[in-house]
């Protein structure tokens, strides 16, 4: 297995909490820029608070940080002209403690992404690009791992798995009427995140980045989407406006 490869100042942070990368430097922002994607998978997210998770809505984490995973698994989808279908990529990160993720973001505690380890090498750098705007860098230093990422879905319970890093267990939790509780368009939503499916953790662990998580009954979501690159271009430019008003 390969270890832990470190990128550092890959962007310059000019974003919101949770939403997708407004200044790719360099020579990823010109890729970025010519690369037409399209992804269609399924989200699986889960957190240290308490349901549901305030940070999506620019409030306090429940406790004194916000320890989260987000984990996208591809059903179809390509970058470019490489196939990306069947793989996966995770993200885990924790928020300074005392702070909402959203005013905090750019000084978050770490930025750890997993990538599925099926990948070539040129699926791994595509996984790499659409990182950036699944997954805003939102610490100082952004590290990378290529790991097994699989899951195993048990009736309603999802458990998924991140090398020997990470497991988040989850299952949806039942609204006041039929099905599970639906969350649209929460005011820091982007492009995967415009509604999602509210749950509970079973099991959320991870052991990696000096951490030592073990949490149970806390925040679960999970959303099937379909995104490209498109969309997000066109969200970025919207986050972008913002920020500069700000």
């Amino acid at each position: 297995m390969k270890q832990i490869v470190s990128t550092r100042s890959i962007v310059s942070l000019a974003f919101v909490c949770g939403i997708s990368a407004l200044g790719v430097t360099g020579g990823a922002a010109a890729a970025s820029s010519k690369t037409s994607w399209k992804i269609s998978g399924e989200l699986e997210e889960a957190c240290s608070c308490r349901p549901a998770c305030p940070c999506w809505f620019k409030s306090l984490p429940s406790r004194m940080t916000c320890d989260g995973a987000q984990i996208i698994f591809i059903t179809k989808g390509h970058y470019g002209k490489i196939p990306l279908e069947g793989l996966a990529v995770a993200q885990f990160v924790q928020s300074p403690e005392h702070q909402s993720m959203f005013e905090s973001f750019g000084k978050w505690n770490f930025d750890y992404i997993y990538i599925d380890e099926k990948a070539d090498e040129q699926q791994r750098e595509a996984l790499k690009e659409l990182a950036l705007h699944f997954f805003p860098p939102a610490a100082k230093a952004r590290e990378y791992r290529y790991v097994p990422i699989t899951r195993q879905i048990q009736g309603d319970e999802h458990v998924t798995t991140i090398g020997k890093y990470g497991v988040c267990s989850g299952h949806l939790i039942e609204g006041g009427y039929d099905g599970a509780p639906k969350v649209i368009n929460p005011p820091l939503a982007d492009p995967t995140h415009k509604q999602f499916l509210q749950g509970q953790t079973t099991k959320l662990t991870f052991t990696d980045a000096g951490q030592d998580w073990k949490y149970e009954s806390s925040n679960y979501m999970r959303n099937k989407f379909e995104v490209d690159n498109k969309q997000y271009e066109k969200h970025e430019a919207a986050m972008a406006k913002k920020m500069g008003k700000m």
